[in-house]
């Protein structure tokens, strides 16, 4: 049996999480729980270790050019410090992976992606880079990688930070020091809140002091807000209620981003990039299923396989579905043929052998003005 990799935290995570297995590490699935976890970022933060997410610097005077090709969003419209979400598609349109892209300087850029997807991508990207002039280098084992979560994430942060944060803005990104260490900060995410996403640069696996430093005193800083370390248990229930993808799940290389209703990363104005004429003919002819959201109008969880119905007809499945720690319901992400997928149309999903009542919503599942990054209150 291969051996399980494991992040730079390993030790705080033995000693305080249960661990699972994932994207082949040893992981904290929660350390509390994940109803407190999950809580503690909707109310107020928390932090996850994500270092087992795959990072590469793409460098070299065809770098905008190159990253153009590969990736369905406009890279020239980023600006140094900037970043922006997208996907990379095969040429059949479908999704061969979804990322966050930052722009550090005019020819060099990071890219962020899926930890289950870390040899396939790097590889992907140096296939397709013959003929550009770029240097594609993997730094996921060179920086160690955190989330601060929530609406008091700027707050925690900020304690530790002699800049001024609040310049950050959404998808903006920076070079600051935390806790006398220097770090790269993007104000990104994966749980529908405002937060930062931060990379301890130049931290080798081998030498993990700075990583676990930084780690320790984004812990203390957050204490008078209750911070919470979280596990991956908490990060699936968060992205979940946002209507964030997990990929593997909602999306994979037979899924289009239309298809996803993610099509605001395909910007087929910019010119040519791979997956373009697959997109542009199912443009042109109109998707036939939906992602959509889910909530639960009887008891019941959701969970990815179930069949949805609409009176007798079979009309989709479910791709992700849990119950959701803040609204006390069940919830859950599907794929329904488009001519039924409008919000607010009354469905039945079958869990086992009843079939439970249920509605199309849009995302995300809980209120906006309540919760998430654009929240009012």
């Amino acid at each position: 049996m291969k051996q399980a990799k494991r992040t730079h935290l390993y030790d705080f995570h033995r000693e305080n999480a249960k661990l699972t297995f994932f994207a082949g590490f040893e992981m904290p699935l929660w350390f509390e729980g994940i109803i407190p976890e999950h809580l503690a970022v909707r109310k107020s933060v928390g932090i996850f270790d994500i270092t087992h997410m795959g990072r590469a610097i793409i460098t070299g005077s065809d770098a905008e050019t190159f990253l153009n090709y590969v990736t369905t969003n406009n890279v020239s419209a980023l600006t140094p410090l900037s970043a922006h979400y997208s996907v990379m598609c095969n040429e059949k349109g479908g999704i061969k992976d979804d990322f966050v892209l930052s722009r550090l300087e005019n020819d060099k850029f990071l890219i962020v992606y899926n930890a289950a997807n870390r040899e396939k991508d790097f590889k992907w990207l140096q296939a397709n880079a013959q003929g550009f002039q770029v240097k594609i280098e993997d730094v996921s084992d060179q920086i160690a990688m955190f989330a601060v979560q929530g609406p008091r994430a700027q707050e925690t942060l900020q304690k530790i930070s002699s800049e001024d944060l609040s310049l950050i803005r959404r998808f903006k990104c920076g070079w600051i020091k935390l806790a006398e260490t220097k770090v790269f900060l993007s104000r990104t995410g994966y749980t529908g809140e405002d937060g930062f996403e931060i990379f301890v640069w130049d931290t080798p696996l081998s030498n993990p002091e700075n990583a676990v430093k930084v780690w320790n005193a984004i812990l203390e800083a957050g204490k008078e807000f209750d911070i919470k370390p979280c596990g991956l248990g908490a990060r699936d229930t968060l992205r979940l209620e946002a209507g964030l993808c997990l990929y593997g799940n909602d999306i994979d290389e037979d899924t289009t981003p239309l298809e996803a209703r993610i099509s605001f990363v395909v910007k087929f104005d910019k010119g040519n990039f791979i997956g373009r004429e697959a997109l542009l003919r199912q443009k042109e002819e109109g998707v036939k299923r939906r992602r959509v959201g889910i909530l639960m109008l009887e008891k019941g969880v959701p969970r990815s396989g179930f069949e949805i119905y609409k009176e007798e007809t079979k009309i989709g499945y479910i791709t992700s579905g849990t119950f959701s720690p803040l609204l006390k319901e069940g919830i859950g992400m599907a794929y329904i043929q488009t001519e039924h997928s409008k919000e607010g149309t009354d469905i039945t999903i079958k869990i086992r052998e009843r079939k439970a009542k249920a509605r199309i919503v849009k995302f995300p599942l809980y209120d906006p003005e309540k919760y998430g990054y654009r929240r009012k209150i």
